[in-house]
């Protein structure tokens, strides 16, 4: 009830969506995305600037596997519906830690996307970029010889500046700031909903575990799917 009373009177809605919100499409999340194939070898390790530089091999067939696990989902309700929400002026902008693009095959257009995406990839030289599906194709190299990597962001790397100051702005906009599917571990990613809050924003946490923000969030709903949570908004609201 103060969700959907507090989404009815905001005049401003941010939702930042962390990897609960891709779980829900089936998607491993990244820490266990893969781990037969890398049960003997670091996920964070393999994503990083180091092993791009000294073992791209690795570094390659990882990622590989990674794109190819994101073209074998699609983007659930929960998606659809912050897309719809957002074509009819409910929510203005969403920030998300997701790199897989679902909320933009959804529908959505206002997207920080903080820590890249595998919708691309680019040259690492010369910075041309590519359609992911050059992995699926098992090309890994540019034209000028260059190698081609994802367009995320790697550990050793800062986050994307312009992401980055579109959130700091949305965050610091909002009138009700929504978390769905997020641990809240990795900064600075973890910063914006204490960004909206200390502007006066609502903020409401939706994530299946308890997390360390808890105590600044005006409600907190655990073990619910966020897709779940937001068909009942939608009808709810569609009723009111």
């Amino acid at each position: 009830m103060f969700l959907k009373n507090s989404l009815n009177k905001s005049n401003y809605t941010v939702v930042f969506t962390g990897a609960g919100m891709s779980t829900e499409s089936g998607l491993p999340d990244f820490r266990s995305a893969n781990k037969g194939l890398w049960k003997q070898k670091d996920p964070s390790k393999l994503a990083s600037t180091a092993a791009l530089n000294h073992h791209v091999e690795d570094f390659i067939a990882f990622y590989r596997e990674r794109v190819l696990s994101v073209k074998a989902y699609q983007p659930n309700q929960g998606h659809h519906i912050l897309a719809k929400w957002e074509q009819s002026g409910r929510i203005q902008s969403i920030i998300t830690q997701n790199v897989d693009g679902f909320h933009q095959s959804a529908g959505s257009q206002r997207v920080a996307e903080l820590h890249g995406t595998l919708r691309t990839i680019h040259c690492q030289s010369c910075g041309t970029v590519y359609d992911s599906e050059e992995y699926v194709k098992k090309e890994y190299y540019c034209k000028c010889g260059g190698v081609l990597r994802p367009s995320v962001v790697l550990f050793g790397e800062t986050l994307p500046e312009e992401a980055f100051q579109f959130a700091f702005e949305e965050a610091n906009k909002a009138e009700l700031f929504i978390v769905m599917g997020s641990s809240l571990t990795v900064s600075p990613a973890n910063q914006f909903p204490l960004i909206a809050k200390e502007n006066g924003a609502k903020l409401v946490i939706i994530n299946m575990e308890p997390t360390d923000f808890d105590m600044y969030a005006d409600e907190v709903i655990n073990g619910m799917e966020i897709g779940k949570v937001l068909v009942e908004l939608d009808q709810e609201i569609k009723s009111s």
